[in-house]
């Protein structure tokens, strides 16, 4: 893939995984002063976030040419419709777990900055 292509893909994602843990921070803090429907809130707009993963990546993934832009395209979609789940059954165990597969320790990064170092990796 070009390396600009990449690049601003990365880059792109970055950000959505930082806005991702900055909302996960902000739903702990406002679950502690606030209560749960609080953190329901922040949970929520983080479900929102990557609901919209897929569609609003497409700028950076169509410029990828062949399998390679559709395997990301696959990927990118896979964390939106999960989240899109969790916003229809409204679950916030299954929010607050999006991104995060079951054997996930504290420290270690979710799916998506796993999925953002596999593209690192890609040349």
């Amino acid at each position: 893939m070009p390396d600009h292509a990449r690049m601003d893909l990365i880059q792109f994602l970055e950000q959505t995984n930082a806005d991702v843990l900055r909302l996960e921070k902000e739903g702990e803090e406002a679950l502690q002063r606030e209560g749960q429907r609080a953190f329901q809130v922040k949970l929520e707009e983080k479900a929102k976030l990557l609901a919209a993963l897929g569609e609003n990546a497409w700028e950076y993934t169509e410029k990828i040419e062949g399998a390679l832009g559709a395997e990301i395209a696959t990927q990118l979609e896979q964390f939106s419709t999960s989240a899109g789940a969790a916003l229809r059954i409204g679950s916030v165990f299954f929010m607050t777990a999006l991104l995060y597969p079951e054997d996930h320790k504290p420290g270690d990064p979710n799916d998506l900055a796993v999925f953002i170092e596999e593209l690192r990796q890609r040349s």
